[in-house]
């Protein structure tokens, strides 16, 4: 009858032990997991604070590509001009 309550107690001791060792486990998991939400939510600011930035530099890129091609064309009317000038003065030079 001893050697029962031994087995039943061993037992007992062995699921007591498994039952601290899976707690353990589920208290380090958690803690693991807040981690890791904690960057994920560093890493979902990152991503937006980089898309924005990247919507910005899309703009600022469009904004300047519309300059410079503003900017060639004034440059092609003012050679237009100045040809048509040069053109005026050699006649009036050649007179």
């Amino acid at each position: 009858m001893s050697s029962v309550r031994d087995d039943d107690a061993d037992s007992l001791s062995s699921l007591e032990a498994q039952i601290l060792r899976a707690v353990e486990m589920v208290s380090v998991l958690r803690q693991e997991n807040e981690a890791l939400a904690g960057k994920l939510q560093e890493a979902e600011a990152a991503r937006s604070a980089a898309l924005q930035q990247a919507a910005e530099a899309s703009a600022r890129q469009d904004r300047l590509a519309q300059e410079l091609e503003s900017l060639r064309s004034e440059r092609k009317q003012v050679r237009t001009r100045i040809e048509k000038l040069k053109d005026q003065l050699e006649l009036l030079g050649g007179s």
